[in-house]
């Protein structure tokens, strides 16, 4: 893996979400850099520590959520390294019943697949669906990595253009939690 800045300059078999995900980025005069992986899918931490070390950032946990009816979706980003607790989760958002969303709805919401779910992602959510809760650790950070919606490709970027130029341009305001894995 190699550091590389920008998108790629042969798109040749990358994915329209991908494609799209570096477009958006592009058009909003994002800066960032991105490793390629397409042999080693970030899909364990033996991998995504690699990754880590190329990016010199810890790229976030993102997970996929739902209440109980299915009628509420939310966008979970936090810390790779800390552990996840509904409970917790739950009584900061005022949604009890928290559960991992299906593949269908990942599909239907942010035309994504499991192991790729980003906060890019949202970019696809063009009825503005999925809430998006942010733990407070991750907008500390300098530096933001995630996927750009292919678990195969991973990217950083300077975490204000998150919350300066990603987010306002989809219309998202994220909601800050404070998770600390305990019960």
């Amino acid at each position: 893996m190699e550091l590389l800045h920008g998108a790629p300059s042969d798109m040749t078999g990358r994915s329209d979400r991908e494609i799209r995900t570096y477009a958006f980025l592009d058009g909003l005069g994002v800066q960032y850099d991105r490793t390629d992986h397409p042999d080693r899918p970030a899909t364990t931490m033996e991998v995504c520590a690699h990754v880590d070390a190329v990016l010199q950032v810890h790229i976030c946990k993102n997970l996929f959520l739902c209440n109980r009816t299915r009628t509420n979706f939310y966008l979970l980003v936090m810390p790779g390294d800390k552990p996840f607790k509904t409970k917790e989760l739950s009584a900061q958002i005022g949604s009890s019943r928290l559960s991992f969303a299906d593949e269908t709805a990942m599909a239907q919401l942010l035309d994504l697949r499991p192991g790729s779910v980003s906060v890019l992602g949202l970019i696809n959510d063009k009825e503005r669906k999925v809430r998006l809760p942010i733990d407070e650790d991750v907008l500390r950070e300098e530096m933001f990595g995630c996927h750009p919606c292919e678990n195969t490709s991973s990217i950083r970027f300077a975490t204000k253009d998150l919350t300066e130029k990603i987010l306002p341009a989809l219309g998202i305001e994220p909601g800050i939690v404070r998770l600390v894995g305990t019960e």
